[in-house]
């Protein structure tokens, strides 16, 4: 097994992405908007991946927060919000808050269960701060480390219930980068004393099953490469200072922050300390040279992987998403 999780190109695998995966055998999938036609149309793929790759529980992930960060979409799916929308509530009655959110995630999860999807890279443990890029902004929970700690955790334990594997992410923490990752290298200036704000909540939630690194450089810890590429970033911060022995992904290798081919890129990531390489774009000469590159998959990576899917392996919760929904909403409603 590659340590790789690749996109898919459209509605349903090519000829070509199925002679290429069963052979590179990559550790799971991504999926993203131009993936998510119907229900129907989702479940046969996702139906396709387990049978290609021989694993019923093979990660098949999503970007699915809420607010602008939402694959599947009105009018076949719910909307949901994004993670500011808890804010208000948690300012007058924060025990009301997390049940909002541990609803929200609960019934957000039992929906990407319905169609086959069985990792959410959600929710973000990023502490906000007043000058964050726009790329965070209302994706975040807020600029308190334990507001941040206690929603996240709230949203792990939803999915969980939904039967839905949680990502917390960015780790170490994205919320000080003023330039999106997306389009350039952040680097973020502040001493290793107020990095630790940053942290807080990622060590509050250190037994998370799975967690994302994010591009960006930390002067503090390592001045001259992005965390992604940080062997002091992920092994003394990641590892170290936070505690985190879940399976550590990297944040997608093709945004702009990070130089070098796919293929250096996602060699340097695994040598750095992450467990597994996320490719979402289903570009198919990328993804020949990262398979050719990479080598199999660690011992510590699939004990990891194992260790996470077991999480969910009873799958969710009985219970109807949309009475969730109308709890959370109900409860939204007292701020």
């Amino acid at each position: 097994m590659k340590p790789v999780i690749f996109g898919v190109s459209g509605l349903e695998l090519t000829p070509e992405e199925r002679d290429f995966f069963r052979d590179a055998d990559p550790l799971g999938y991504i999926l993203f908007k131009r993936n998510c036609g119907d229900r129907a149309q989702m479940k046969a793929l996702t139906d396709s991946l387990r049978e290609l790759s021989g694993r019923n529980d093979v990660p098949i992930l999503i970007d699915q927060e809420g607010g602008r960060v939402s694959r599947m979409v009105p009018p076949e799916w719910p909307a949901f919000p994004a993670g500011a929308a808890f804010g208000p509530l948690y300012d007058t009655a924060p025990v009301s808050a997390i049940e909002a959110a541990r609803a929200n995630y609960q019934a957000l999860g039992m929906m990407l269960a319905e169609v086959g999807v069985n990792v959410d890279c959600a929710p973000l443990l990023d502490v906000a701060q007043p000058e964050v890029t726009v790329a965070i902004g209302d994706r975040a929970f807020g600029g308190e480390p334990m507001r941040v700690a206690a929603l996240g955790q709230a949203c792990v334990e939803g999915l969980r219930r939904g039967g839905v594997v949680g990502v917390v992410k960015h780790m170490p923490g994205h919320g000080r980068a003023v330039v999106d990752s997306h389009l350039e290298l952040p680097r973020v200036k502040v001493d290793a004393a107020q990095l630790e704000l940053d942290i807080e909540p990622f060590a509050s939630n250190a037994g998370a099953p799975m967690g994302m690194t994010c591009h960006v450089v930390f002067e503090a810890w390592d001045a001259e490469n992005p965390a992604t590429l940080s062997s002091k970033v992920v092994g003394d911060i990641i590892r170290g200072r936070i505690g985190f022995d879940g399976l550590l992904m990297t944040d997608d290798i093709d945004m702009k922050a990070l130089s070098g081919t796919p293929g250096e890129k996602a060699t340097k990531a695994l040598a750095a300390g992450c467990d597994v390489v996320l490719d979402c774009w289903a570009r198919m000469d990328e993804m020949i040279e990262i398979a050719g590159l990479l080598p199999d998959a660690t011992p510590e990576c699939l004990t990891r992987l194992d260790r996470a899917m077991a999480t969910v392996a009873g799958g969710c919760e009985a219970a109807d998403y949309a009475e969730l929904i109308a709890k959370r909403d109900a409860l939204l409603a007292l701020a």
